[in-house]
């Protein structure tokens, strides 16, 4: 789907997903050439605006290389929800408006679930992901302490259940935690030794 869509259209789009998943919207747009400074400030008046989103997570801008016009912008959302919220809103419609007299007409527009970005956007034209033994390993280092604490915290209130049952309450509790606080922190953290 294009950001030329109709709402109806992105609409049935995020119906087609589970209205609490969590979800990045993938832009990338070609500037056209000389324009790029006045795109720099729209993208500032972007992020002001996600900002003001409720259940906005972030937002992440890949600029292109040198010699090259294509830029990617992550905007992450803790639901489908609201995501949706920002696509069909008044205020992102002004502002498309605007960028897209700046667009030479290439542009792609993707929904990926919450995990996938832990890491890098995989399909991310210009970010190449870190080595999977480096991803494996720090997502070790995050998920242990984290699964540890989880388990002796709940081990007074499930410590007598079956294990299969034992299990389950901790992995809800772990993969919301992964998600949402513990691997945007390590990932940010370890950055540099991600991409060496």
């Amino acid at each position: 789907m294009t950001e030329a869509a109709s709402p109806d259209s992105a609409r049935l789009t995020l119906r087609e997903m589970a209205p609490t998943d969590p979800v990045s919207l993938v832009v990338r747009r070609r500037i056209l050439p000389g324009h790029e400074a006045e795109y720099e400030t729209l993208l500032t008046e972007g992020g002001a605006l996600l900002a003001r989103v409720p259940g906005h997570r972030g937002t992440g801008i890949i600029r292109p290389p040198p010699g090259e016009r294509e830029y990617t912008l992550i905007a992450r959302f803790d639901t489908v929800n609201a995501a949706a919220e920002w696509e069909l809103s008044p205020e992102r419609a002004e502002w498309l408006t605007r960028v897209n007299a700046l667009v030479d007409g290439q542009v792609s527009f993707e929904k990926q679930p919450g995990l996938e970005f832990w890491f890098t956007p995989p399909a991310a034209p210009n970010l190449r992901q870190p080595p999977r033994w480096k991803m494996a390993l720090l997502t070790l280092a995050a998920l242990y302490p984290v699964s540890v604490s989880l388990g002796l915290l709940l081990a007074p209130i499930v410590g007598h259940w079956p294990a299969p049952l034992r299990a389950l309450p901790q992995m809800v509790l772990v993969v919301p935690a992964m998600t949402y606080l513990v691997m945007p922190v390590v990932t940010r953290w370890a950055a540099g030794w991600l991409r060496r």
